[in-house]
């Protein structure tokens, strides 16, 4: 097929086999005149990255109804916008949207730029991005490339170099195949193909579309596309946590740097580790002497490292005071911006003694 023939052969698929989304027009609507929301394609784009479909549909919901535009977004109190995205992860998303918001009403009233460069002057807005709000919101001529799409193009001309190097002449094939007409629906398309059809493993070729067109459509060696580098070694970084819970099952919280891993975002103390350095370890690294017992390990892997946290827990009797820190009563702890990894150490704290109130009252994390 010529390229012209694969746009074609896609665009009547993904007409017919397109998944539904909260945050997506289907060929249908589009067809009568629905066009999508900037701020719908913008909200979902930042949410989906390194994050599963699945994951995202329920914040997405949340987020639209709490701030349904981009206004009442850019007005929101900044610890209310980190609470409501706690547990879907890559925090700087969080900070970066918020300050994408605040920026499209302040310097563009309120209204997105409708090119690649005025979004990419945006922040927590990239290459990639910028060219998806640019295609799917507005219509407009750019090549998107996504994971997703980055496997359907790595296969169908059989692109030989590894990523990173791969990256640009995949682009440019995707510019090539991208039409002036429904230049969005076919950047979805491509996406759903590679989420359904051209998957990572085990790809189904003799339903797809474009099987006649793919250099590598059923060989063996299809899975082996795109080309990938060996894998580096995750480093394991060490570390300690405290969970202090007073007698009626508050736990004391405190909240994070600003900049950095997991910044402006809520944590029960502990040792100072980072991605590159352990912290310290044992109960002398608590913040205030209790009678600090272990509570077990967790395990939380990062991008590009592995932390591994033992946990000790104390109770109190009266509520010890930390400098920057508050008690979190029982009914308000699942409220608040915890990230994944610190709702693990709270579990493990609260699992060792499950007499605890915040399991009587159903509020273990």
């Amino acid at each position: 097929m010529a390229n012209q023939d694969i746009t074609d052969a896609l665009l009547q698929w993904y007409d017919r086999n397109h998944r539904t989304f909260p945050w997506r027009v289907s060929p249908a609507d589009r067809k009568r005149g629905v066009t999508p929301r900037a701020y719908h394609v913008w909200l979902s784009e930042i949410m989906l990255q390194q994050t599963t479909v699945q994951a995202v549909r329920p914040y997405f919901l949340t987020f639209v109804e709490r701030w349904p535009d981009v206004h009442s977004l850019a007005a929101a109190d900044d610890d209310d916008v980190m609470k409501a995205w706690a547990g879907l992860g890559y925090y700087s998303r969080a900070r970066n949207l918020k300050k994408c918001a605040e920026r499209i009403v302040s310097d563009h009233s309120g209204r997105f730029p409708e090119d690649i460069a005025g979004l990419k002057a945006l922040p927590g807005i990239g290459d990639y991005t910028a060219a998806a709000i640019t295609a799917i919101a507005f219509n407009r001529h750019a090549a998107v490339v996504d994971g997703n799409i980055e496997r359907v193009v790595a296969r169908l001309f059989e692109v030989s170099e590894a990523l990173p190097a791969a990256k640009a002449p995949i682009k440019d094939h995707m510019a090539r195949l991208t039409p002036q007409h429904r230049p969005g629906d076919f950047a979805q398309a491509m996406m759903d193909l590679g989420a359904t059809i051209c998957t990572p493993k085990r790809p189904a070729c003799g339903l797809c579309p474009l099987n006649l067109s793919c250099a590598v459509a059923g060989r063996d060696d299809a899975e082996s596309f795109p080309v990938k580098p060996p894998k580096a070694e995750r480093p394991v970084r060490r570390g300690a946590t405290f969970v202090a819970v007073a007698g009626d099952g508050a736990v004391l919280l405190r909240k994070r740097p600003p900049a950095g891993l997991l910044g402006g975002m809520t944590e029960v103390p502990g040792s100072a580790w980072t991605a590159r350095r352990d912290g310290e370890l044992g109960p002398q690294a608590a913040p205030f002497a209790g009678n600090w017992k272990m509570a077990g390990t967790i395990r939380h892997v990062f991008t590009h490292f592995e932390l591994r946290l033992d946990v000790y827990r104390a109770d109190f009797t009266e509520r010890p005071a930390l400098d920057g820190g508050w008690w979190s009563e029982p009914e308000r702890l699942s409220g608040e911006a915890l990230p994944t990894v610190m709702k693990k150490a709270i579990a493990a704290a609260i699992q060792s003694e499950p007499d605890t109130n915040l399991t009587k009252k159903g509020l273990l994390l």
